[in-house]
């Protein structure tokens, strides 16, 4: 009996580290690309029943690849996890954050209107510049976020819309100079995006 008790326990403990591993970026810890798209899909659907917002940032380190070339790619992978720790720390316990892919993110930031998310993505931007970092005793260049925000229902009805605007807006923060925020308006409004700084 007791045997058997151990090796269900065994086999339930395997299948929970299985299912957290799919769902999940080994580097990071944070949850991976494509639990965030069914997350975002089932937000979505959650907060048009309810009448809420829900904003969406698409994150990105500025210069990364630049950074791996001075430092080396063991110095870039202590400062992704340096960030997953930054971004667990600095939002809220239901928003959703994601690795991407590379050194993009993706946070999901339910019951927020995108003018509280980009106050919000500033605040990080702000933090995430401040924080000196140190690794194998040389102090590291100071790294600056570039930031697309976008917010449903305003400007999209579908997980895909949602973050092809926020990443439309990323790169807008990229192409103004990097270290800037660009939140995306209504897209029935005119003039369609203002950049926040």
């Amino acid at each position: 009996m007791a045997g058997q008790l151990d090796h269900s326990i065994a086999s339930l403990r395997l299948r929970e580290t299985l299912h957290d591993q799919s769902i999940r970026d080994p580097l990071t810890g944070l949850y991976n690309r494509r639990f965030m798209v069914e997350c975002l899909e089932r937000k979505i659907l959650r907060s048009g029943r309810n009448g809420q917002r829900l904003s969406v940032l698409f994150v990105d380190l500025d210069h990364f690849k630049r950074f791996n070339d001075t430092f080396g790619h063991e110095a870039g992978d202590y400062v992704l996890g340096t960030m997953a720790n930054v971004f667990q720390d600095f939002f809220r316990g239901n928003d959703l954050i994601c690795r991407y892919g590379g050194e993009e993110f993706v946070i999901l930031l339910p019951a927020c209107a995108s003018r509280d998310a980009g106050t919000r993505a500033d605040g990080l931007r702000d933090q995430v510049r401040n924080t000196p970092r140190k690794h194998g005793g040389k102090t590291l260049t100071a790294l600056t976020l570039s930031i697309g925000v976008a917010a449903f229902p305003d400007c999209g009805a579908t997980a895909s819309e949602l973050l092809r605007v926020a990443d439309d807006c990323l790169y807008k923060s990229k192409a103004s100079g990097r270290d800037a925020t660009t939140v995306a308006q209504s897209i029935h409004a005119p003039g369609a995006e203002h950049k926040a700084n």
